[in-house]
């Protein structure tokens, strides 16, 4: 199965962030799992494709020309598509995946996680969504959709539409039995 995986591209954050998203990258490519994911050679994005590297993994590695500079492209990609636009990087990254875990990040990881969950919410897409909350990252998050759903600008039944997990072997697993009514 192919995971898309969205994630911060900084190259600034604490140590243990980068641990995390390369071991769930090893673990995706122990598992047989192939990455898509946006193609960013640093921040999250990178350490989750080094590990899936690490464990001669597929990765499908998407983003648009203009992103094509010294540095910023993962360079040991199975396959890069480069489209033209970041619409057509989004559409792709949905098109050849399965499944999308979203890893700690800022408002372009925020813009796509919202983006699949609305998706998902009107019935456009099937597919497993899970927010791997690092170190507590997406708590605020969270609470931020329960106290939306609270106050009737959402229903409580698009917070069972993603999951909020830890234990990234535990994401695994939910994400390959998705569907199968376990």
């Amino acid at each position: 199965m192919n995971i898309c995986v969205y994630g911060a591209a900084s190259p600034d954050l604490e140590q243990s962030y980068y641990d995390q998203a390369r071991q769930l990258g090893r673990m995706m490519g122990q598992r047989g799992h192939g990455l898509v994911f946006g193609g960013g050679n640093t921040g999250l994005m990178g350490a989750v494709a080094r590990g899936v590297s690490e464990e001669n993994g597929y990765i499908l590695g998407i983003a648009p020309g203009f992103f094509n500079t010294p540095g910023v492209l993962y360079q040991k990609c199975t396959e890069f598509i480069m489209p033209e636009t970041m619409r057509e990087r989004k559409q792709l990254l949905e098109e050849r995946s399965q499944a999308t875990i979203v890893v700690p990040g800022g408002i372009g990881t925020y813009e796509e996680f919202f983006e699949i969950l609305t998706l998902k919410s009107l019935g456009r897409i099937d597919r497993p969504i899970v927010l791997y909350n690092m170190n507590g990252y997406f708590d605020l998050m969270r609470s931020f959709l329960e106290h939306t759903a609270k106050e009737k600008f959402m229903t409580k039944d698009i917070l069972k539409l993603c999951r909020f997990m830890e234990d990234p072997k535990e994401i695994l697993d939910y994400i390959q039995d998705y569907g199968k009514g376990v």
